[in-house]
């Protein structure tokens, strides 16, 4: 074979791709080689052996995975946040002090608390009112399709869609792609430029949001609505319950487990929202967020103590709604 032959063969895609084939099937041959080890050692073991190396087997991995993916980091985050940007100098709490202390960062912290405010509340809202409404419908099944299907969307395909809703046109000779500011022009009205709005598009970005996590309050509340018993309802139907009475009084409080269950889990979602900001606004325009104030602190401005701080605000912000969630699955399957 020439030589020429060589270099074309070495600069083709497959002498990249071969290598990092032949790492993957070394690395499966050496995981089979220490399953097969490991069951081998068992099947020659006493049984109380037998019982920790079961636990050793299952747990071992995941746990060992948690530590480098989330502990490690955690400590880590933590440790950067008492340095400077450059990580050598010890500076203490002064980077917290920064984030509440700096008014652009209040802001930020006022934005996250909006999101964590509204939305919840807005999304379980209209979930729960779709979820009644449709309960007894003859094509729920469609209906609850079609507002389950924004869950099916990425929030960055999300955010596209809707800035093309919010989409602006200063010329008023030219037509609006932008759904809102067409409205706006057929009212007769001038639209302003949406995204650049403060506050107004702080609560257009929320609605994006709203739009996509309704369809997950609306089915966790309808399967909870199909699991009150029939005898229930005929019995407060019998009593003169009526539509709105019914439901607050009856609907409500039995689902109310489930309720708090979908509320605790936008907040936590709303909290962490990063994606949508990003590709609608890139935080500008005081729309910014903490995750993504601490993207740009981290990665832009390159000053990891004050990412890092940011990141463990954000993490002590959810920690007491993952602890409260547990707690509320444990009383229920406690009850149940």
């Amino acid at each position: 074979m020439s030589e020429s032959m060589w270099i074309h063969l070495a600069k083709s895609p497959f002498a990249t791709v071969l290598p990092n084939i032949l790492l993957l099937l070394i690395g499966i041959a050496v995981f089979g080689v220490l399953v097969v080890l490991i069951f081998w050692l068992a099947e020659r073991t006493k049984d109380k052996t037998q019982n920790r190396l079961k636990y050793f087997v299952f747990l071992g991995p995941a746990l060992l995975l948690l530590v480098i993916g989330l502990i490690y980091p955690a400590i880590r985050t933590l440790f950067l946040s008492l340095f400077d940007a450059s990580s050598a100098n010890f500076i203490g709490l002064n980077n917290y002090i920064w984030a509440f202390t700096q008014p652009e960062i209040l802001l930020v912290l006022r934005n996250t608390l909006i999101w964590t405010i509204v939305v919840p509340i807005a999304s379980t809202a209209i979930g729960l009112a779709i979820a009644y409404l449709t309960d007894r419908m003859r094509y729920a099944g469609l209906v609850k399709s079609l507002i389950f299907m924004p869950m099916a969307i990425s929030f960055v395909g999300a955010s596209i869609i809707w800035k093309f809703v919010y989409n602006y046109e200063p010329d008023l000779s030219k037509p609006d792609i932008g759904v809102l500011s067409a409205i706006v022009k057929a009212l007769g009205g001038t639209p302003p430029n949406w995204l650049l709005t403060a506050p107004i598009n702080t609560f257009l970005l929320i609605a994006v949001m709203v739009w996509i996590q309704t369809g997950f309050a609306m089915i966790v509340l309808s399967a909870a609505m199909k699991a009150i018993p029939d005898d229930v309802v005929e019995a407060s139907m019998l009593d003169g319950a009526k539509g709105w009475s019914r439901f607050r009084r009856i609907t409500v409080p039995m689902i109310w487990s489930s309720v708090v269950v979908v509320l605790t889990t936008i907040t936590v979602s709303s909290l962490k929202v990063f994606d949508i900001i990003r590709t609608m606004t890139g935080g500008n325009f005081q729309t910014s967020v903490i995750a993504n104030e601490m993207y740009q602190q981290s990665f832009t401005a390159l000053d990891y103590g004050r990412g890092g701080a940011l990141a463990i605000i954000l993490f002590v912000g959810v920690l007491p709604l993952i602890v409260y969630n547990l707690r509320q699955v444990r009383k229920e399957r406690a009850i149940n």
